[in-house]
């Protein structure tokens, strides 16, 4: 009867565990958010900016939250690393795009990227949640700034690609784009600073739980 009783309690009270990757650019602050979000929810902080150095490879990180479990993998941005993210696409259930609302002069290198990750197919149906970092300064762009120029080198990109019929977009892919880009949620937050960080991961709280029964739905009709 115990260990009846002792299964039922690690069932009903078992956490259900998501992955979220942190992609962007070198230097969009990606590591500094994820120590931070280690510091703000588990009992031992994560590292200082300070002693943050350029991510090789992959960094890791797990929060504990009501009933779920967040595993966090920080992926690096430099460009020779970019082509391994896919291979993490198939097991994720929520992407956060970090971009440095700063670096002006990288917004559009920013965006290629960003826009590469959007198409991917394996990620259609995951929550995807672009983050406008360096919030601190005052030389950042806002959050509506950010949604405006993204928006605006895309619809160069569309403009570009109609007078280059080779390599032109359908219009089935236009349409479902559009989509995504109307419904993409944009948040601000300073990774140094802590500034929006707790309201991101209660983003990715809700939408991962939102997603799972989703899918729960679709495989039981």
């Amino acid at each position: 009867m115990y260990h009846l009783l002792k299964g039922l309690h690690e069932h009903l009270t078992r956490k259900e565990e998501f992955s979220v990757i942190i992609v962007g650019l070198d230097g969009a602050g990606k590591t500094t958010l994820l120590e931070k979000i280690k510091t703000l929810y588990n009992d031992t902080p994560g590292l200082s900016p300070d002693k943050i150095a350029p991510t090789v490879g992959q960094n890791t990180g797990t929060i504990t939250l009501p009933s779920t479990i967040l595993q966090f993998w920080d992926l690096g941005g430099q460009r020779g690393i970019r082509n391994i993210w896919h291979k993490y696409y198939d097991d994720c259930h929520a992407v956060v795009y970090v971009i440095d609302a700063e670096d002006r002069e990288r917004l559009s290198e920013g965006w290629e990227v960003f826009d590469a990750v959007l198409s991917a197919p394996q990620i259609l149906g995951v929550p995807l949640l672009l983050l406008a970092n360096k919030q601190d300064s005052p030389l950042s762009l806002s959050v509506e700034e950010i949604r405006h120029d993204y928006e605006d080198w895309y619809q160069r990109k569309l403009e570009s690609a109609r007078r280059d019929a080779r390599y032109g977009l359908g219009e089935n892919e236009i349409s479902a784009r559009r989509e995504r880009i109307a419904s993409l949620d944009v948040m601000g937050v300073s990774a140094i600073e802590g500034t929006g960080v707790r309201a991101a991961v209660d983003w990715l709280f809700i939408r991962v739980q939102n997603s799972r029964r989703e899918a729960q739905k679709g495989i039981n009709t």
